[in-house]
């Protein structure tokens, strides 16, 4: 088993879905956590709740982490409860389509704040907060590998975030902070649900070579490897996960 006891990790966006996920299994790693959410504060309790539950730490913080005040806030209410930061998950964002016809410049600014301004001011928020190095994993998609038809918004945001994680693992490896991607597929998850019910998930099943849609569980497991010092020299990387689906094409 991974042991990061005696370790701290933010997780933003982990009351639900893979953050969430994340969450549960960091902690059952040994590391204290702290679980940022945006609204649903009655996810983020259960989540702490559970961890607490099961002889773990974890505190809840509200921010908006597209909003530079309430990141920071967030950051230093948990060094203040945690103290510095180890380890950082960029889980929050947003996942909406519309064609480019009917898309408008407040939902192109809404996503692009949701999901690249959001990793932006999290990965700015745990590096001033890290010393003696860290782990930062951030989810991007498949979707900013391949493009995705109506969801130019969405898939433009994750590739970015991937060329964005490529210049942080430059920039601060030589303060032994590594920073990698993870590009989940088709995911379990509430933000997904509605999209996976309209295309049905036996039709989307059939994309994967390992015959299923992941769970929050499969992109959490590399998660911590990424976070470990099993990782200790894997820096600058996109992890797909995806159960093969890369290979039909």
């Amino acid at each position: 088993m991974i042991d990061l006891s005696g370790r701290h990790v933010f997780i933003s966006g982990g009351s639900r879905g893979i953050g969430a996920a994340a969450a549960a299994l960091v902690a059952q790693a040994g590391a204290s956590v702290s679980i940022n959410y945006r609204a649903r504060k009655d996810k983020a309790d259960e989540v702490a709740s559970q961890i607490r539950n099961a002889g773990g730490a974890a505190e809840i913080f509200r921010a908006d982490m597209s909003d530079e005040a309430e990141s920071d806030r967030a950051f230093t209410e948990a060094a203040s409860r945690f103290g510095p930061l180890n380890g950082l998950v960029v889980s929050a964002g947003i996942f909406e389509g519309r064609a480019i016809e009917s898309m408008d410049a407040a939902f192109w600014d809404r996503t692009m704040a949701q999901n690249l301004r959001s990793t932006f001011l999290a990965v700015k928020g745990a590096a001033a907060r890290m010393s003696g190095g860290g782990s930062m994993v951030i989810y991007t998609s498949t979707a900013g590998q391949r493009g995705s038809a109506e969801y130019s918004a969405y898939a433009s945001s994750k590739a970015a975030q991937i060329m964005f994680m490529r210049s942080m693992a430059k920039e601060l490896g030589p303060r032994g902070i590594r920073v990698n991607c993870i590009a989940p597929a088709w995911t379990e998850t509430d933000m997904a649900a509605p999209s996976l019910d309209a295309m049905g998930r036996e039709r989307v099943a059939k994309e994967f070579v390992l015959g299923r849609i992941a769970l929050p569980d499969d992109v959490a497991g590399p998660t911590l490897f990424l976070l470990s010092d099993l990782a200790r020299f894997v820096t600058g990387i996109t992890l797909t996960v995806d159960g093969g689906a890369d290979m039909r094409g």
